[in-house]
């Protein structure tokens, strides 16, 4: 089964980006995959965290929930929308969320962004507060499709490994990490964080990110990458706007868990 990870430099124009991520999702189509990841804010980047509220959604209206819908719809291919814009209970702030469509454009799952990244970089000048224009949820989130049962995650929750611990508990054989990760960390933590999660759980980990520079001139990492239970690289882009594609067999995390049970035998 082919997967792909769509990698992006979205900015703040919200029909620019969506026409972008048409693009490349039909790059995915023609490339035969079954199930297509987009990154962390794939519809929009603002120059202000707080403009998102402008674009907030509610669950099953709105234009960027239709356009995943037609878009799967269209090319008969699941897509795991990386995150966009809900409403939350707060006006002035909104859900991260991420919300997965099946090929006849039905939603399936939507997961709202756990760990809030509010941090100051260590030795640089960088400070991020997203609790300023983002609400947190609060649900691991798991949801079936025919690269297996996936597991949920966006960006920052990546460095939180008790989540993963947890989907995997709730039958998670492959994580999706979209993310926006910024350069100085990614090139710190990325690959080392994310072939971790592989391989302490057992697990694949398709981990689409934004490149580049954006209008709040925050500067984004790249390295889109597919990796495989074992921690090996299955696929990875540095930088540019591409489907990162790879294939993989869904039924290879359950034999090697078997073979390997690492899981099985935690005592913690």
């Amino acid at each position: 089964m082919r997967v792909a990870a769509i990698q992006m430099n979205s900015g703040a124009d919200l029909e620019q980006n969506l026409e972008l991520t048409a693009q490349l999702l039909s790059d995915a189509a023609r490339g035969g995959c079954t199930l297509a990841v987009l990154p962390e804010n794939f519809a929009l980047m603002p120059e202000r965290g707080r403009d998102k509220s402008r674009h907030a959604e509610r669950p099953g209206a709105g234009p960027v929930q239709d356009f995943l819908a037609e878009n799967a719809a269209r090319h008969g291919m699941w897509i795991i929308g990386g995150s966009m814009p809900l409403e939350s209970p707060e006006p002035q702030r909104v859900y991260g969320a991420c919300i997965v469509v099946d090929d006849s454009g039905d939603t399936k799952a939507i997961y709202r962004k756990i760990h809030l990244f509010d941090v100051d970089l260590p030795d640089t000048e960088e400070s991020y507060r997203e609790s300023h224009s983002m609400y947190a949820g609060d649900e691991p989130t798991t949801v079936d499709t025919p690269a297996g049962r996936v597991g949920l995650t966006i960006c920052y929750d990546l460095r939180f490994p008790e989540l993963y611990r947890t989907l995997v508990d709730a039958g998670a054989a492959l994580f999706t990490v979209p993310a926006a990760f910024t350069a100085v960390t990614g090139a710190a933590h990325w690959h080392t964080l994310l072939r971790a999660r592989a391989i302490e759980n057992l697990a694949f980990v398709i981990a689409p990110g934004q490149f580049g520079t954006h209008p709040d001139n925050r500067e984004t990492y790249g390295h889109s990458l597919i990796v495989d239970p074992w921690g090996r690289i299955l696929a990875e882009q540095p930088s540019g706007n591409c489907a990162v594609m790879a294939d993989i067999d869904p039924g290879s995390p359950g034999t090697l868990r078997e073979r390997f049970p690492a899981l099985a035998n935690r005592r913690l």
